[in-house]
């Protein structure tokens, strides 16, 4: 059974709709999505240890967690609308947010402090640093044409030449996009990851 770590956004949780998408468009598979903290040292810590614990297959990065996702070298990675500097979009948001999907501790809202802030501009630093072929060859990207947040496009193909997928809508995927876009690109990037032994 294909086993999937999902990574999801900005003032999300692991409960956020597209984990459920995953589940119901790529069954069976097992999606492992957790609550990913604001804090960028707990954050990463915590991916790293649920991908040393769980050895997914693939991981799939939504926006904050695309930028998040490809951080993680070694592991077959699909990065949604990823947002590289996440720092910036946060320093306009310096103090307390409400979440936009329920997390499993029954927490409603978070803090962006300076510190935080300065915290993800230290990850975002060299992110694309060493990336040999074989990297890139595990790394796909999904770009919304019309995305009204996040326009990482063009910096994601220099890193990742001809890795990079355009589908037509926002920032946020919908069900018919991931059905007919996002997941059927998935697939084939697995399919063709199995052939030449990534």
């Amino acid at each position: 059974m294909l086993k999937i770590l999902f990574i999801h956004g900005l003032a999300s949780s692991g409960q956020y709709k597209m984990a459920d998408m995953l589940r119901m468009l790529l069954k069976p598979c097992e999606v492992i999505a957790p609550d990913i903290p604001i804090d960028p040292v707990r954050a990463m810590s915590l991916v790293r240890s649920i991908c040393e614990k769980e050895n997914p297959d693939l991981i799939v990065g939504m926006s904050m967690g695309g930028f998040i996702t490809q951080k993680l070298r070694g592991r077959k990675k699909v990065l949604v609308n990823p947002d590289f500097h996440i720092a910036g979009l946060m320093k306009t948001m310096i103090g307390e947010v409400k979440y936009l999907s329920p997390r499993k501790d029954g927490s409603l809202s978070f803090f962006i402090t300076p510190e935080i802030c300065e915290g993800w501009e230290k990850l975002e630093e060299g992110q694309f640093d060493g990336l040999s072929q074989s990297e890139i060859e595990k790394t796909i990207g999904f770009f919304a044409d019309a995305d009204e947040m996040v326009r990482c496009g063009d910096e994601f193909s220099s890193h990742y030449p001809s890795r990079g997928i355009s589908y037509p809508g926002g920032h946020l995927p919908t069900y018919p996009q991931m059905k007919q876009w996002i997941v059927p690109g998935i697939i084939s990037f697995l399919n063709d990851s199995k052939n030449t032994a990534l």
